[in-house]
């Protein structure tokens, strides 16, 4: 999806656009004009650029955003295969959980207290199932309102309220007002025995790379090795860290799923909704059995092993394994969930949405009818909690990644102007950019004669070409490029002067821009504006700092300034935002150092200014 460039213009500048319209005919060379009764001129320099190329052994993983899960097969950077471990966290916090309507204590106490209510409730697993929901994106847009997704709509048909997707007769529309499935041409609505709203819906996925076509398989394990949240090191005073490269596989106990075992089948993606429907009740006329009582959006959904989740938390109650979180924690460490056969399939995972869900039977004492009945429940346990914001639990990504070519290898770490700039999300690579020259003496050189000239800088940019013959047209290029200060952490823009279309992540802040220039399905260019930043250079003396490049996956405020800690060469310590470690992209850059034949697409900072003769 592509987005008007809006340059930012101040409000003088503004002014003078009508100066130019109102005059034309007095000055006949566009960029003439009278300032404050001076005459004035515009124009463009372009200074140098160095970029250095670093290696990023290891990121920070652990309380993420988002969590990569199979294998990313990258033509220039070659493979990445991704695993999950993750704590479980109880519902709502909710220490020392009750199955049924007692506790274990008062049933315990059945045959001393003399209330018939009070009875040995017997809560057996009836099933036990994982679910991982696929990532959708932020807007899914439905133009013409007939409830089929713009995304899922044949092209062309996006705003056509009378479409027909599934050709049988009834509109999209129509079918969506009587509660009828679009996609089905054996169910149109205006049968006699129709009932509406009983078919699943279907949904645009995002954030899902490779060949979503192929099957794949998983294994999910008990993981037996202890997540801390704090840090001993530390005094227990600091949040622990994980790293992308720790291994955890000599850690995994029981199978709990396995999807290559006799009586399994490859599991596949589907946009399909699940559907759980009623239990018909017997007293009515209507089958209850029909209609739908609960929906789960699109995902992985396996299921568990039931005796391992009766033994491990329903016949823990009262015991002091569940008496709290932090002795669940210890207890039941967590899971481990391992893709297999997924040589170019990769999913995203948000895992505060992610859940094991028991369902169990238990024993119901029934005052009116002074009996005892089998009723069913649910416990639901998540992998991370989010409660308004705040995350409760832990998990940690893990990265197997093929070695980098050599040619890539080579040119990271070696302290050289780049020819090229590699550009690997997280576990990868981090881009050292230093403006005016290498040199601090020779840069602050070049910002005192910029000082001396009394521009008004209108506008600066630092554009970054695409090495096409490189990232060729399999790639997944990275939507957008994030340049922030190296030394403070800090993002480059200004909040209070920047223009937004929207909330979603590629709407925002585009005057500071860094998106993705495309031409013919290819990327061509990046432009990062960093016209603030340089104004606090030259005009108000703010340090010339270093800057560091890499992408993310959304640059609003309230996430560019996350930083995680990351392991660079010879186990330095390197400062990454937390969102370009979620994702697995990355690209090829024209570099400062180019030859006479990408002079054209050399990495260089324009200035435009506006000056009084």
């Amino acid at each position: 999806m592509k987005f008007p460039r809006i340059l930012k213009v101040s409000t003088w500048v503004g002014a003078l656009l009508l100066v130019f319209s109102a005059c034309e005919e007095e000055f006949g060379t566009l960029g003439e004009g009278v300032v404050a009764g001076e005459p004035f001129t515009t124009g463009k320099e372009v200074y140098d650029v160095f970029a250095f190329n670093k290696s990023v052994a290891a990121v920070q993983t652990n309380r993420l955003p988002i969590y990569q899960l199979g294998t990313f097969n990258d033509p220039v950077y070659g493979r990445r295969n991704a695993t999950i471990v993750s704590q479980l966290t109880f519902p709502n916090g909710q220490d020392n959980p009750t199955f049924g309507d007692s506790s274990q204590a008062t049933e315990d106490n059945a045959d001393n207290d003399d209330i018939a209510s009070t009875i040995p409730e017997n809560e057996t697993v009836v099933e036990v199932y994982l679910h991982l929901p696929f990532q959708q994106p932020p807007s899914s847009a439905d133009s013409d309102g007939d409830g089929i997704p713009d995304a899922l709509e044949p092209e062309g048909e996006e705003d056509n309220p009378d479409s027909d997707f599934d050709g049988d007769g009834v509109s999209d529309s129509e079918e969506n007002a009587l509660g009828s499935d679009p996609f089905d041409p054996t169910e149109d609505g205006t049968g006699d025995d129709f009932i509406p709203n009983t078919f699943p819906e279907r949904f645009d996925l995002d954030s899902i790379y490779g060949d979503r076509t192929q099957e794949f398989n998983l294994k999910v394990y008990r993981s037996t090795f202890f997540l801390r949240n704090l840090d001993p090191n530390a005094n227990f005073e600091e949040a622990q860290q994980y790293f992308s490269n720790q291994d955890f596989s000599a850690f995994r106990g029981e199978v709990l799923y396995d999807s290559e075992l006799p009586g399994s089948d490859p599991l596949t993606i589907s946009n399909e909704q699940f559907l759980f429907f009623q239990d018909d009740d017997p007293d009515t006329e209507t089958d209850e059995s029909l209609l739908v009582e609960t929906r789960l959006n699109p995902g992985i959904r396996v299921p568990l092993d039931n005796d391992f989740f009766q033994t491990n938390i329903l016949d823990k109650e009262g015991q002091s394994e569940l008496l709290s979180q932090a002795n669940f924690n210890d207890f039941f460490r967590g899971i481990q969930i391992v893709g297999k056969d997924m040589e170019d399939l990769m999913f995203l995972f948000d895992l505060t949405q992610a859940t094991i869900t028991i369902t169990y039977d238990y024993q119901d004492f029934n005052s009116e009818e002074n009996n005892t009945e089998t009723s069913r429940r649910d416990f639901v346990l998540n992998l991370l909690f989010n409660n308004n914001g705040l995350v409760t639990g832990n998990a940690v990504n893990t990265f197997v990644d093929d070695a980098l070519p050599g040619d890539i290898a080579s040119a990271l770490d070696n302290g050289e102007n780049a020819e090229r700039i590699y550009v690997k999300s997280g576990q990868g690579t981090i881009t050292e950019v230093k403006l005016f020259g290498d040199d601090d003496a020779v840069a602050e050189e070049v910002i005192n004669g910029i000082r001396a000239n009394n521009w008004i800088i209108n506008e600066a940019n630092l554009v970054f070409y695409v090495d096409q013959n490189t990232v060729t047209a399999a790639s997944e290029e990275p939507p957008r490029l994030y340049l922030f200060n190296g030394e403070t952490n800090r993002p480059l823009y200004n909040i209070a002067t920047e223009n937004s279309e929207g909330e979603l992540p590629l709407q925002l802040y585009l005057n500071y821009d860094g998106i993705l220039e495309e031409e013919n399905g290819r990327g061509v260019k990046y432009t990062v504006r960093i016209t603030d930043y340089i104004n606090d250079i030259i005009v108000r003396d703010s340090t010339n700092a270093s800057l560091s490049l890499t992408t993310t996956s959304n640059i609003n405020i309230r996430f560019a300034a996350a930083i995680n800690e990351a392991m660079g060469s010879g186990n330095t310590v390197i400062d990454v935002p937390v969102f370009s470690s979620v994702s697995p992209l990355g690209t090829v850059l024209f570099g400062s150092n180019v030859d006479a034949s990408n002079e054209d697409k050399k990495l260089k900072l324009e200035i435009f200014y506006t000056e009084a003769e």
